[in-house]
Formats: C-alpha cells, structure tokens, sequence
C-alpha cells in the first residue's frame, strides 16, 4: 500500500538508500501530515492571499444574522459627491456570481479642504485593515459593466486620516477609463509608497451615471511559489515537513449543522475565480472558494505533500438541524438512494480530473486549461467524515465504495470511524465492522481529549497486526495549548511510531485560526495580518515531521531505573522515547520526551549505526503551563551542534523534549 513500509531498496536520484541494521521494525514514513478545513477563517482572509472582504458581493444573512452584499463595503462620498448603490442580480457576471453593484453617481464635486478627493464609490477595509509593504507590488483587479457614457473610475489604496476630519494619505493610485458595455475584467499594479496596517482600498467614480461593479480583488504579487497563498503562512506549514494534506474538512465537507444541501462540491472550486459558487461556510462565515480544488492540489505539489481529498458519502452530518443536541437519536439528512450515482461520479470524475489525460477525458482537460497540464497524480481518496455510522451511512458508503475501487482499483481509499474514535463508542466498533468487511485500505480516527488522554492512553499497542485496514489518525489535539498539552501530544507520537505499522498517518486538527475570528481552541498556528503565532504544539508537530522514516528501533534507548527490557513509552508514564532511521536520507532520528515534573536519565547506545562526526540536538522545554500567544512566545526549539556518540547518556529536563539528529 503506497502508505505503508518503503522499502530499503527504494533510491534517491542522488545517492543509493542505505540497508537498515538489525533489530528495526518496517513503518510508515508518511506518518506526519497536515489536515486543513476552513475553520476560524483560514482560507479568506488566512492562507488565501486575497486582501479585499466580499470582493464579489456575494455575503448573504445566510451566512451570518446582519450580514449582506455590502458586508464590509461602505459608501464613500469625498468632496460632497453625491450618488446611490444599488444590489443587482438581473444579468450577472455569472450565474454563480450572481449580485453584484451598480454606482449611480450625481455629482463629483472637489471641496477645497479635500485636497483632490472627490468622487462617489466605495471603499474595503480588507479583513481588519488591509496590511501592505511598501515597494511592494499588489495586483487589482475588477469588472466593470459601464452603463451610458464611458467613465473615470479612480481606485486609491490609502492610509486613513489620523484624527477627526483629517485626510487620507494616498498610497498608490490609478485612473481606469471604463468604456465596456458588457462586463470586462480591468487591472492594474499598486505600489504602496510606505509601510501600513490598516490601509483600505477605495474604488471613486469620477464621472456623473451608472456603472456596474463585481469581483474586486486585490492580490499580493508575492505569494508562495506564486500561487496566490500568503507567504508566511504557507511557509510555517512548509517547516512542517509534512508528507500528506487532507482537505477540505472536516465538517465542511458535507455541510456540518447546516444539513447536506451545503456540501462542498469540487466541480464548483476550480474555474475562474468569478465563475466559482461560493457557499455559506459551516461554521458561521462565507467562503469564497478563490482557494478551491486546483489551489490545494497545487499547494501539495508544491510542498511534495499527498494530497488527501475528502468527498461526501450521502449522508450529513449529525449535527444537522440542532442533532448535537439530540444525538444519537437524530436522524441524518440522506440522498435518496435513487441520486446516489451523482456522488458516484463526483469521485471518478475527481479522480479523472486529477489523473487523467487531457487528450481523451473532459475533466483532465479542465485541469490542463487551468494551467497544469501534468496529472497531480492523486493516490488517496477520503470518503465521509466522522458521520454517525446509521445503516443509512454504510449503504450509501458502499455504493460509493464498490464502484469507485472497481473503476479505480490503484486509488487508496481512506473511510471513516465516525465522530470519536474510541471502544465505548459504538459508531466506532460499527466502523472498524464495516471496514474490514470491505478490505478498506485505511480507516479515519478523530478524537480531542485533555491532555491527560494522550499522557496516559497507548491503545495502538493492543490493535490487531494482522488487519488489512490501517489508521489514519486524521483529527487529534490536546484540549489546551500548554506546554504541556504539547509535550502530552509528543509522548502519545512516540506511542504512534511505535505502532506505525498499524498508524500509517497522522495530522493535527484544527490548523489555523484567525485573531479576532476563531471558533475553534485551540489550534496549531494562530496569525493576525503580520504574521503567525506558532503554538508550543506546533514545534512538536514540528520535529516529528522532520524526523520521518521507514524503520523504527525500540531497543536503543533505556530509562535508568525502569526494570530490564522495558520500553517506554508505557501507559500512565509521562517519558518516553523513539528511534527512527531514514534510509533514503541516511539519517538517525532519536527522540525523547519527559512530560513529568521530575528529571529523567536516558541511556543511549547507538552502536549499530554507522555514525558521522556530529549530531544536530534540539530541545524544547520550559515550564508546564507555559504558552506562546499573539503578546508572548517563551517557548521555541533550541538547536546546537554537538559531536556524535554511540553510547552515552542524556539528563532529560523536566517537561521537555529533545531530539538528535545524526548523519549516517
């Protein structure tokens, strides 16, 4: 299975893998992976670079009570203009755009203590400000639909006014001559001229009648790799090292507490951005989807992570229409068995569109007019996410099942365990039934739990060895975000590796979150405008992805005063420890963890493996209740050069981590 036990012999282009000594067990090396969901406004305003809010007027109350097509927009008038804004819908730019504005402008008129303002129009304020740096290049971008005469249209990125009647100060600025009596696509570049925050984007007709306006957009030109993802934030997950990303939910997928009629749907996600439907998001907002299929497949290849895609299986979820509440009682919204072939075909067509030829298959063809010609190359193919496991679930995941293995026996299909992956539950045991009735490759687990679950709970031990169903550990935290609830999540992935014939794949959840606009704690990287905020689990997660590989060693590394032969990590011991060889890389991981209040010596022999001169230690440590936090960061990864020993011992701090990292 493409997850599971690389082989010794598999080569790098640049030098043959090395053999594995003695003693080490076969793992998964694509262990540690990443899990996004549009949760806590992650994709617009977060990982999605786009700078303006509801560029395409497109917000509803249905996504959020008072919220509508002006939502964060506002009417401008400098210099006493005067004019009116209209919501419109009759011929849209596209049906799946379909409001749009019309500026009815009656007079532009310059008041001498506007220093050139003047026009009617409108202006955003982005997501909390607009943040730009100067010299830097952003891209804007608009359809107009002029109506009557051809039109001046002024569009100003600005610095507002500091104090009560005082003038913006224009950062950069262009004039468009709008002519089109249909709808066009203008652009232009902005320069800010000096750094700002909280800059805004006003958009100022200068000449008197109607003039349609939709899907304004305002894009950093430096974006990761290009691809229209900030920076900074695809760069913290690129630190990550991570081997695989699932998306796009979660609780997204298949339309959460709002019932099956919200489900993302792919086909929807991958044309032009003014073409794509957008949806009210599950948990309280709008999604534009400008971060849809194409962009997340695009961002794997760029990172060299899998992608991980998950499909609806037919059935909602639980929560649907206040089921939390009421759960398990609640009944789920299903799709009549008599449509079920729609959502057979969002899977093959996904699929086809991700690998197929452009010359002979239609949705292959999409792809390559996109821009990517090549297959994306898809292996893994989630279906459903953490529903309730009702007989209506499991005959519809059949179908589905059977006849996408059947038309794509090479796709690794990944089920689920339903909500809470744990014995007593019995839409767990119904799931873990269901899977190895099917011979499913992979079965999805969700749990978040105090962090005394995950110090004390080492349940992959007892996990059957002979089962063809693997795990994949697809939503899992602490519920805190301490140093502790960290380390808690480190000593429990030492447990993981060890088990990591059974665990084929792990991913933390949730993984962004927004200031001033989070649903969800905690998570792994909270960011504002200017920058992440990495959390005490993040570095964790960190060393972990860093320190893949095919064969784990659990005999290398002892705790003095622990009996003969023991090794840990054992339930209801707060230290622990793992060895991991990478082949393909030639490098030795060791690492360790002490989640206890008192010091530990560990006992290290090394004496199987060919070591170079020097090791690479980092350590993590502080404090228990320690937390980094948008005003502090006390906890961050140390790193030193230290000379390579086989035998030696090391004293472990209290409530630490420390890795070592040889060259082979």
């Amino acid at each position: 299975m493409a997850a599971l036990l690389m082989a010794a012999t598999m080569g790098l282009s640049a030098q043959r893998p090395m053999s594995a000594p003695k003693g080490g067990k076969a793992i998964s090396d694509e262990l540690i992976g990443i899990f996004f969901e549009d949760i806590n406004n992650s994709a617009d305003g977060g990982l999605y670079a786009e700078l303006v809010q509801n560029g395409s007027f497109e917000f509803s109350p249905a996504d959020r009570d008072g919220w509508g097509a002006g939502t964060a927009w506002r009417q401008i008038r400098p210099g006493h203009s005067l004019g009116t804004v209209q919501v419109r819908m009759d011929n849209p730019l596209h049906p799946n755009n379909a409001t749009y504005m019309r500026l009815h402008t009656e007079r532009t008129r310059e008041f001498h203590d506007y220093k050139g303002w003047k026009g009617f129009g409108l202006q955003n304020d982005g997501f909390d400000g607009i943040s730009v740096k100067a010299g830097a290049k952003y891209d804007f971008s608009v359809f107009f639909r002029n109506i009557g005469g051809a039109k001046q249209v002024r569009v100003v990125l600005a610095k507002p006014g500091q104090g009560w009647g005082a003038d913006p100060t224009v950062l950069d600025e262009t004039t468009l001559n709008v002519s089109s009596t249909s709808w066009k696509k203008y652009e232009a570049v902005l320069t800010p001229s000096e750094d700002c925050k909280n800059a805004n984007l006003q958009i100022l007709v200068l000449t008197v009648g109607d003039l349609d306006i939709d899907q304004v957009s305002l894009m950093p030109e430096d974006t990761y790799k290009g691809h229209g993802l900030r920076k900074d934030l695809a760069q913290a997950l690129a630190d990550l090292n991570p081997k695989f990303m699932r998306f796009p939910g979660g609780c997204v997928v298949h339309g959460g507490g709002d019932g099956f009629w919200n489900t993302y749907r792919w086909k929807t996600t991958i044309g032009p951005r003014e073409q794509r439907r957008q949806l009210k998001n599950t948990w309280g907002y709008h999604q534009s989807c400008g971060l849809g299929y194409y962009e997340y497949f695009q961002f794997c290849e760029d990172l060299g992570m899998e992608p991980v895609p998950i499909l609806p299986s037919g059935v909602s979820c639980q929560g649907t229409n206040g089921g939390w509440n009421m759960w398990p009682t609640q009944a789920q919204d299903v799709v009549p068995m008599s449509e079920m072939d729609e959502w057979v075909a969002e899977a093959i067509d996904l699929i086809e569109w991700a690998n197929g030829d452009p010359a002979t298959n239609k949705w292959a063809k999409m792809r390559a007019d996109a821009g990517h010609p090549a297959p994306f190359n898809l292996k893994y193919l989630g279906i459903g996410n953490e529903e309730k496991i009702s007989p209506e679930f499991i005959e519809r995941f059949k179908y589905i099942y059977e006849r996408v293995t059947k038309a794509h026996p090479e796709i690794v299909i990944v089920g689920t365990a339903g909500p809470g992956s744990h014995k007593d539950n019995p839409d767990y045991e119904a799931g873990w039934k269901l899977a190895e009735e099917l011979d499913m490759p992979i079965l999805d687990e969700h749990y978040y739990e105090k962090n005394d679950y995950f110090l004390n709970k080492r349940q992959y031990d007892n996990y059957p060895r002979d089962r063809k169903t693997k795990v994949y550990l697809g939503e899992y935290a602490a519920k805190d975000k301490k140093l502790i609830d960290a380390l808690a999540e480190g000593l429990y992935l030492l447990h993981v590796e060890r088990n990591a014939d059974v665990v084929c794949m792990t991913s933390y959840a949730p993984l962004f979150a927004r200031k001033n606009g989070t649903q969800w704690n905690p998570d792994l990287i909270y960011y504002d405008n200017e920058r992440p905020f990495l959390t005490c689990s993040y570095y964790v997660q960190q060393l972990f992805g860093q320190s893949s590989g095919q064969y784990y060693y659990g005999d290398c590394v002892t705790f003095e005063g622990d009996a003969a032969g023991v090794i840990q990590p054992q339930e209801n011991v707060h230290y622990g420890q793992s060895v991991i060889l990478n082949v393909k890389t030639r490098k030795l991981f060791v690492k360790l963890v002490n989640a206890g209040d008192q010091p530990k010596k560990a006992n290290i022999n090394l004496g199987r493996f060919g070591l170079k001169k020097f090791a690479t230690m980092t350590t993590l440590s502080g404090n228990a209740d320690d937390e980094n936090t948008f005003d502090a960061q006390p906890i961050a990864p140390k790193t030193e050069q230290v000379k390579a020993k086989k035998k030696f011992s090391l004293d472990l701090q209290p409530y630490s981590m420390v890795m070592l990292e040889y060259q082979l």
